[in-house]
């Protein structure tokens, strides 16, 4: 019966063993994984840091005409309009003399839109339209056909159509309230393309990655991605803005598919240490990566307000003198008492009430502040610190190009 009894305990033991050495394995295993995601993640795809050479966006802009206005369109100063309408109503039959024109219901305005890679013709576009003159509102205005031209001047595209406006005006020139602008607006899907501006992308040797922040290490770690991921030499990163990738040697089914398998890799991005300073509004962003050698910063706070207070306070003014004599301002001077020969005696001068300005100066010169950053200081232990002493926006601007000055930033400061 012992034995068996010392049987089992041996058992159990052996096994509360193994179930200690397994979960100190997996916790042992997981430690690392713990550990990547404490880290901060910044793993980027490549299809967000760079774009494609020659596939983008093209400015389009024209000229044309809004009607329908309710009397808020352009005045009869504004000439163009009325030469416009007049050429517009000549194209359809109707002859008219510019000079005998007086309409409140029309506009000039500009058209603008973007055309995107790829358009074909019938693809829609959103407009946005101007007002060139001075109509007071495009509200409830209609946008006859306009052509939209390119860099080149040819006609890419046409627009027409009733504006959305995301503004309003209410009441009078006296008694009135306007929100937002009321001489722009947006003619959703007002937009046809008439010219195909597609590339082909059959025709590319290579395709170029543009960098949307030039840096080398970026364009170097873009080229070493898509090598790993080819398993052989098919990319090069020649300046800090661009990558090229050779197409023969991707061995690609297409080139649509070599570039959405480049732009959907992954990589690490090393951001560089930059400080952003708007003196204007007082706004600074610095990056996480800005490091700072060993500075002192003082800070003092010297103050001076000057006030001017007004009182009342009571002047003797007039009176007539002995003798029925008048004061210098031409009033009576006396006291207004009989004299010992019964005529009129003197008058006491009379109390009236002035403002009389009170000036008083009050200077504050607090003790400076004192702030210590030791070597390898961080972003955040600054603006804390700067936080500590008291400082404000504008103080911090002023520090930080004091910083910069002295050496002890290790960043780029950008004053915009």
């Amino acid at each position: 019966m012992t034995t068996k009894i010392s049987s089992a305990m041996k058992k159990l033991r052996l096994l509360a063993m193994t179930t200690c050495a397994l979960a100190l394995v997996a916790l042992l295993s997981a430690s690392p994984v713990n550990a990547a995601v404490d880290q901060p993640n910044r793993q980027v795809l490549i299809r967000d840091i760079t774009s494609v050479e020659g596939v983008r966006d093209n400015m389009l802009v024209g000229y044309g005409l809004v009607v329908g206005l309710n009397r808020t369109g352009d005045s009869q100063q504004t000439y163009f309009t009325v030469q416009t309408l007049a050429n517009a109503m000549q194209r359809m039959g109707v002859l008219i003399a510019p000079g005998t024109v007086e309409v409140k219901n029309v506009a000039a305005v500009f058209v603008t839109a973007m055309l995107p890679p790829f358009a074909r013709p019938g693809a829609r576009l959103d407009v946005t339209v101007s007002s060139v003159g001075d109509a007071k509102s495009l509200e409830g205005g209609v946008l006859l056909m306009s052509a939209l031209h390119g860099p080149d001047g040819q006609v890419y595209a046409e627009a027409q159509g009733p504006l959305q406006m995301g503004g309003y005006t209410v009441g009078n020139g006296t008694n009135g309230k306007q929100v937002n602008s009321t001489t722009v607006g947006m003619v959703s899907n007002g937009g046809i393309v008439e010219r195909d501006t597609a590339v082909d992308l059959r025709s590319f040797q290579t395709v170029s990655l543009l960098l949307r922040n030039p840096d080398f290490t970026t364009a170097k770690q873009i080229a070493d991605t898509v090598n790993e991921e080819f398993h052989k030499t098919i990319a090069s990163a020649l300046d800090t803005t661009r990558v090229d990738i050779n197409v023969a040697a991707a061995g690609a089914a297409s080139v649509p598919v070599l570039i959405s398998q480049v732009q959907n890799l992954s990589l690490t991005v090393h951001t560089p240490a930059r400080i952003v300073v708007n003196e204007r509004t007082g706004t600074i962003v610095l990056g996480g990566d800005v490091k700072l050698t060993p500075v002192s910063v003082i800070h003092g706070n010297l103050s001076i307000q000057v006030v001017t207070t007004y009182n009342v306070a009571a002047v003797p003014v007039g009176g007539r003198g002995p003798g029925g004599q008048h004061g210098p301002d031409g009033r009576d001077a006396g006291d207004g008492k009989g004299g010992p020969d019964g005529r009129e005696g003197d008058r006491g001068p009379r109390l009236e009430p002035v403002l009389v300005p009170q000036t008083s100066l009050d200077v504050n010169d607090g003790p400076a502040q004192t702030m210590r950053l030791d070597e390898g200081a961080n972003v955040e232990e600054l603006v804390n610190g700067l936080h500590a002493i008291g400082t404000t926006a504008r103080d911090v601007v002023a520090i930080l190009q004091a910083i910069h000055a002295e050496g002890g930033l290790q960043a780029e400061l950008e004053v915009q």
